[in-house]
């Protein structure tokens, strides 16, 4: 075997080499090779985010860019990557930063960057056995581990799809037509205009895609009637029961929506319950575990999720806990003939002779046609890690959030909205007794945060203090670093209250 090293590199007036040549994969070996030394020699922002005001970053980086046209002559492979690492570098994001815990972003594990490289030199697509063999072995090698993990039965199949809201899209797309059927409705000759008065139920603290793929789908998001959560910000099953009960006949309940890791607070639904209540009035339910699969690699807390098994469909991203480069989302369904209604005869790609003979792809269990490999990254992951790998960094995390959630009890100016379920921790910096102006300081702490560079923190609005009292500005920390530890907490922590008793100083200046 000759080694990528003893490739000769290719002169810049040569043709370029298909990347799984053995000239191209000697090219990309190099390529790569600049990248890593562009980066060493790069000036990385101390913090996780670069400072200054936004418009200055995005100027600084059009500015590196050049002029915004198409040059006439390029610049050739390695000067064009010299400058879009040191952009990318230099006035972009780092996530293994220990203070970047703002969303649901992690830092991608280096297995999963070099397949996602390799799945991109094979350039294969999923639609037709002729556009990517292998690439079709693995995404369902892929789909079999993800539904036995989550035990949805030998009937089980999925689909990757470009991300969570895509994922929750497609889930809705098949209970419509699943509910519709039992209706003796056929939307895709009638339109959804034929379907009496949908309904789709879910919790109040459920993902907005929820409301968007309503509207996407014809449904409208007057379609969707919200369910009360308990204190613990999970869907309250006797109000799920209630609203079922109380639908009028020409009602059609398409789906129930239920959460296992609200975005905000890691809060899941009890499953089991709402599987059951959806099951008596024989309704489709949708699990929307985009956050919260990733517990089930640990063994700590892979119970969280009990009920799991008895969705008919269920979104995970593997791009929040299980490191992959974005996007690595799959819907998951009970019952594979549920993709039916997708299916696609088309001359030029499935012909149903083809099909018989074996040489199908998986072009009728997506809405896209060309749809790159992504289960080639999330496939080395689990093979490299096995799930006690990933629990092991599910756990970390979870500690982490833990940590900080003790922290911000013992900080007399901190304020703990929501403790960690997952790996997720809402609070507040308490501020004066003005409840304006508390929500005005913590979004000011969070920006003076990101103009800093310091630190990157999350935001949302939730309710703090007594039951019945309105939503309020909190901070959010997002903890899905696995390389941290509670000392970077501990400083994360002082880094707020750094920011916030200095905001709050010359809000008083400003003020008087």
């Amino acid at each position: 075997m000759i080694p990528l090293t003893a490739v000769p590199p290719r002169p810049a007036s040569a043709p370029p080499s298909p990347a799984l040549c053995l000239d191209g994969l000697g090219e990309v070996h190099g390529l790569l090779g600049e990248i890593v030394d562009t980066l060493a020699a790069a000036r990385r922002p101390p913090g996780p985010v670069p400072a200054g005001a936004p418009a200055d970053v995005l100027a600084a980086a059009a500015d590196a860019l050049g002029p915004p046209r198409l040059p006439d002559e390029g610049l050739g492979a390695k000067a064009a990557l010299q400058r879009l690492t040191t952009v990318l570098v230099e006035q972009g994001l780092d996530l293994a930063h220990p203070r970047a815990a703002a969303h649901l972003q992690p830092p991608p594990l280096a297995v999963a960057v070099a397949a996602d490289t390799l799945a991109g030199a094979g350039n294969a697509s999923l639609d037709t056995y002729d556009s990517g063999p292998a690439a079709i072995a693995v995404e369902r090698w892929l789909i079999a581990a993800l539904t036995g993990l989550a035990g949805l039965g030998e009937h089980a199949d999925g689909v990757l799809t470009p991300g969570g809201s895509l994922s929750n899209l497609m889930g809705l797309l098949l209970a419509r037509d699943a509910a519709a059927l039992r209706r003796g409705v056929d939307v895709r000759a009638q339109g959804v205009a034929a379907l009496p008065a949908p309904v789709v139920l879910c919790s109040e603290h459920a993902h907005f895609s929820t409301h968007r793929a309503c509207a996407t789908l014809g449904l409208g998001e007057t379609a969707v009637r919200v369910v009360p959560a308990d204190e613990h910000r999970r869907m309250r099953p006797e109000a799920l029961a209630a609203a079922l009960a109380s639908l009028h006949p020409d009602q059609t309940p398409v789906a129930v929506v239920a959460t296992a890791g609200t975005t905000d607070f890691g809060s899941v639904d009890p499953l089991a319950r709402i599987a059951e209540i959806a099951a008596d009035h024989g309704t489709w339910i949708h699990v929307d575990a985009a956050y919260g699969f990733g517990a089930l690699f640990s063994d700590r807390l892979a119970d969280r999720l009990a009920g799991l098994e008895l969705a008919d469909s269920v979104t995970l991203d593997l791009h929040k806990l299980g490191w992959q480069p974005a996007a690595s989302s799959a819907l998951l369904v009970a019952d594979r003939s549920a993709f039916t209604v997708l299916a696609r005869e088309v001359a030029y790609l499935n012909p149903a002779d083809d099909t018989e003979a074996g040489y199908g792809g998986l072009l009728g269990r997506s809405l896209q046609t060309t749809r790159r490999p992504d289960a080639v990254k999330a496939a080395a992951t689990l093979l490299a890690y096995g799930r006690s790998g990933l629990g092991r960094m599910v756990d970390t995390c979870h500690d982490l959030a833990r940590h900080a959630e003790r922290r911000i009890l013992a900080e007399p100016d901190l304020e703990l909205v929501a403790p960690a379920e997952l790996t997720t921790v809402v609070f507040r910096y308490r501020g004066g007794a003005d409840p304006a102006a508390a929500d005005a300081l913590n979004g000011a702490v969070r920006r003076r945060l990101l103009r800093s560079g310091r630190a990157l923190v999350g935001r949302t609005d939730a309710a703090a203090g007594a039951p019945g009292e309105p939503p309020r500005v909190c901070l959010k920390f997002t903890l899905l670093n696995p390389t941290a530890t509670a000392d970077d907490i501990d400083d994360l922590v002082d880094t707020v209250l750094d920011a916030g008793r200095t905001c709050e100083r010359l809000m008083e200046e400003t003020a008087a």
